[in-house]
């Protein structure tokens, strides 16, 4: 009998912590955070967000021009992927805009990603550079 309850216990337990760490979940647009909603409001205005989810810790949402931003758990931007057009220039920090300028001319920074170690911006041309927080290239790869 103790092993069945033990056994039940053990089962309950599992399912509860996959719940509390579940993929991620639909939401509707206006459950994301006010930040997000702000970011999204001024640099994609005009743009309609068609679906949004949260995962444990973060935010993600899709516009429908096919851009999709991930969201910490706070609502500040961590990813903007605008597929083939642009991102926001305004999010790109000066030193990398005036690398990508100087050596990479009439490509668009497409992608932007904020990782622990630095930022990681893709170009038109599909090729990813890689930037520590102070604007310093620290690695290509294509």
């Amino acid at each position: 009998m103790k092993r069945i309850k033990l056994l039940l216990m053990a089962a309950l337990c599992m399912m509860i912590s996959a719940s509390a760490f579940a993929d991620d979940r639909p939401i509707a647009p206006e459950q994301l955070p006010a930040a997000a909603k702000a970011f999204v409001k001024t640099h994609f205005a005009g743009k309609k967000i068609i679906y949004a989810e949260k995962d444990f810790s973060e935010y993600e949402c899709r516009l429908d021009d096919g851009t999709e931003i991930k969201f910490n758990r706070k609502g500040n931007w961590d990813k903007v992927d605008c597929q083939m057009a642009a991102v926001p220039a305004v999010i790109v920090p000066e030193a990398i805009k005036k690398y990508v300028q100087a050596n990479f001319p009439g490509q668009l920074i497409t992608k932007i990603d904020k990782e622990r170690w630095g930022i990681e911006i893709e170009l038109s041309n599909d090729l990813d550079l890689k930037f520590d927080y102070q604007g310093n290239l620290y690695g290509i790869d294509d």
